[in-house]
């Protein structure tokens, strides 16, 4: 297992090599934001766990971390990724290697440890249960077993923590360039109480971001729109430039 080797250098490159990417290919990043996101108490640590449909899928926790939440992030990628961009680590990120499934236990304990570790911060694991990029409208969603099996090790160690359903969408609408859509959803706290079981939670998170998925083509589609805010604004498509070259030399006045 490839473990997190953290590094303010490495965070702070990283938050700026994405916002030049993000600028780059899209027109847009724009994030949809429901009550009580921000308002989470901080001793208390979250799981976010999202849709995997896209390659961008992972670029965007460090910006949105560093916008919206005081939070020590945490990102399960796959090992053979992660090896190949190790990088990765140092802003947080640490392996799963779903070719060797003795190895599964121990990366899940890690990942309890980190959630359950004391810092000031709000300590955050971000996961893609479907462990593997697939269609964003494809149904039913299939997640791995392994964000509920974490939830249940730190609440072990401690009485409650939140999960949080996040989902993408990428979208082409008014420019040359696409949208990239982002959209959270209230926390859910869960105690030891409550929590039921691995099956009962995935099945939860199944269904949760299914609708959530629902809810955010919807607002696209019908351009719903005016609650997001703007992440990340991408540079002037060749469009938008060439529209202000013809008002600049008078054609279309």
């Amino acid at each position: 297992m490839l473990k997190v080797r953290r590094s303010r250098l490495y965070t702070s490159w990283f938050g700026w090599y994405s916002r030049r990417q993000f600028r780059r290919h899209f027109n847009s990043v724009r994030v949809f934001m429901q009550p009580g996101v921000q308002e989470m108490d901080l001793r208390t640590p979250v799981i976010f766990y999202a849709n995997h449909a896209y390659w961008w899928d992972g670029f965007w926790s460090p910006l949105c971390t560093e916008k919206f939440f005081h939070q020590r992030l945490h990102i399960i990628i796959e090992f053979q990724q992660l090896r190949k961009h190790r990088f990765f680590t140092r802003i947080g990120a640490f392996s799963l290697d779903r070719s060797r499934p003795k190895s599964w236990p121990a990366t899940l304990r890690y990942a309890a440890e980190l959630l359950t570790d004391e810092h000031e911060l709000q300590n955050a694991l971000w996961i893609f249960p479907q462990g593997k990029i697939e269609h964003v409208d494809k149904r039913p969603l299939v997640f791995f077993k392994g964000a509920a099996f974490i939830a249940s090790q730190v609440l072990e160690k401690i009485p409650q923590l939140y999960v949080v359903s996040i989902v993408s969408r990428i979208e082409y609408l008014d420019e040359q360039n696409p949208e990239l859509f982002l959209s959270f959803r209230e926390p859910r706290l869960v105690s030891r109480k409550e929590y039921t079981g691995a099956n009962d939670l995935t099945a939860y998170m199944q269904k949760m971001t299914e609708s959530h998925l629902d809810e955010l083509s919807e607002k696209i589609r019908n351009r719903k729109l005016d609650d997001a805010v703007t992440l990340v604004k991408g540079s002037a498509s060749v469009n938008r430039r060439s529209e202000a070259f013809r008002r600049f030399i008078g054609l279309d006045s």
